[in-house]
């Protein structure tokens, strides 16, 4: 069974806003949403690189701010795209804290 790891608190992230974590294999972008959703996705557009954290929220996705490829905040794929997707992970909001699956990025240092 996965633990959580703490983040920051859920005021850390403006809505429609995002924050990084920096890991030893690159960033993962949090988002939160207008509604204060969250989600957790690996930070690297996979069509040029693009800083999806510095993208911008609408609903559940988030435009890529290098190409407007738009990525689902709830699977990681591009809309209208075959190929594309980027490395979703587990995240919750518990007393206004932000927790992140820590299994997933335990996985994520060792690929």
């Amino acid at each position: 069974m996965s633990g959580f790891v703490d983040i920051g608190a859920l005021d850390d992230i403006p809505p429609q806003g995002a924050r990084l974590i920096r890991t030893s294999q690159g960033c993962i972008a949090v988002f939160r949403t207008a509604d204060d959703r969250l989600f957790a996705l690996d930070d690297r557009c996979p069509h040029k690189g693009g800083p999806l954290s510095e993208g911008i929220v609408h609903g559940a996705s988030v435009t890529c701010p290098l190409h407007n490829r738009v990525f689902d905040l709830n699977t990681g794929l591009a809309a209208g795209m075959d190929e594309g997707s980027v490395q979703t992970y587990g995240i919750r909001l518990e007393a206004g804290r932000i927790l992140i699956d820590s299994l997933l990025l335990a996985r994520r240092a060792a690929a």
